[in-house]
């Protein structure tokens, strides 16, 4: 029985309230769930495969157990559902949202006076839960699921890579361009070894160098070399002079105020990072260069906008399945696609402005998203008049 039978035999029951309205708002809920959770499965099937043409060959030649490979499979699971939250509630929203025009119940909701946000009212609250979820995916669960998926890899594969938290040969340059360090094995908790670091003046000359077997660092001390040569060289930067040797040198906070920690995010992938690491290292590092604040700044604010694109959905997919209700579910997919990618195309080519300093940083990750959900504000508004 649809809705509009229920409301030709109790005419009574939908009245014009705003409030809680236990039959309308779990008969909506129910709908919409079953659309998401079918989408949902959908979506995760696809990519579960996807990571098993891609992997799974790894796995096999290795001999690697069927429990590795499946938790493999789960740690893989929510970076992926990240990504399909938002196309997943967009759709789920359209889909319930024609299906009801088709069967003329939105035009039995607005006859009973109800407006076209109270319509829609379930799908909002669950578009703003799926938004804190993904907010929770993307600054908590997805960085350490990635992680582990990694050294899980690592371990049942055998590949003789590295592990996540080392690095062969990294070069790290300090966000002020006054440092460069290379370390021909990094570790996050150990020692490293065969490390060479050069400071540079504010002129970019070079000050000095210092090359050791062993460094090695405290939170209360700083940085301690091991068996190694401080080399100061000329005002040009061009001449070396005196080098002494040593069996052990400090130098501060003050002096060198990169950490472990902070070296190995600055290799990591930018859009890997949680906003609040990424806050941190930015307000941690004193005259950091315009252009590597502008892409930290940018990726921040981007990343604080992305999860908000599954409320966005639900404002957007309401007004358009509502006003493409007589054209048919068909027509209200393609649009509810053709508005995602181009929200997307916008995201990235704002963020890649801000990213190369053309834009602010907050204009460039806020921006798309504060737009079109003034724009799907406005359509509800208007369509509910």
């Amino acid at each position: 029985m649809t809705l509009q039978d229920k409301t030709d035999r109790e005419p009574g029951m939908l009245r014009r309230r705003n409030g809680f309205m236990p039959i309308l708002d779990l008969y909506v809920f129910r709908e919409f769930m079953i659309y998401l959770s079918i989408l949902l499965l959908v979506f995760i099937i696809l990519f579960i495969l996807g990571d098993v043409f891609n992997d799974l060959s790894d796995f096999l030649d290795n001999g690697a157990t069927v429990k590795q490979i499946v938790s493999y499979l789960l740690l893989k699971l929510p970076g992926n559902v990240r990504f399909i939250l938002p196309i997943s509630v967009l759709l789920a929203c359209m889909w319930t949202m024609a299906l009801f025009g088709k069967h003329m119940e939105v035009t039995a909701m607005r006859s009973s006076g109800l407006s076209l946000f109270r319509c829609g009212g379930s799908i909002f609250v669950v578009g703003l839960v799926v938004t804190g979820i993904n907010i929770w995916f993307n600054e908590d669960l997805v960085p350490y699921t990635e992680r582990e998926a990694e050294i899980m890899k690592f371990f049942a594969t055998k590949s003789g890579g590295i592990l996540p938290d080392s690095q062969k040969m990294l070069t790290f340059r300090s966000f002020d361009k006054h440092r460069t360090w290379l370390f021909k094995s990094f570790n996050l908790n150990k020692d490293q070894q065969e490390v060479v670091l050069k400071r540079y003046r504010g002129d970019k000359t070079l000050d000095w160098e210092i090359t050791a077997e062993i460094a090695s660092f405290s939170p209360k001390t700083g940085w301690t070399f091991y068996k190694g040569a401080l080399t100061p060289y000329s005002h040009d930067g061009l001449m070396p002079k005196n080098t002494e040797y040593f069996k052990k040198l400090t130098k501060d906070h003050q002096e060198v105020p990169e950490t472990p920690e902070n070296i190995l995010n600055t290799v990591k992938s930018k859009d890997e990072l949680p906003s609040w690491v990424i806050l941190r290292m930015v307000r941690n590092t004193k005259n950091m260069a315009p252009r590597c604040r502008a892409i930290l700044m940018s990726v921040f604010y981007y990343r604080l906008a992305f999860p908000w694109s599954c409320f966005l959905a639900v404002f957007l997919g309401i007004p358009l399945a509502t006003k493409n209700e007589r054209s048919g579910i068909m027509l209200s997919i393609v649009v509810a696609i053709a508005v995602i990618v181009v929200y997307i195309i916008v995201s990235q080519l704002l963020l890649i402005l801000g990213k190369q300093g053309l834009l602010e940083p907050v204009v460039a990750g806020l921006f798309p998203t504060l737009a079109f959900l003034v724009y799907g504000w406005y359509t509800v508004i208007r369509n509910s008049n």
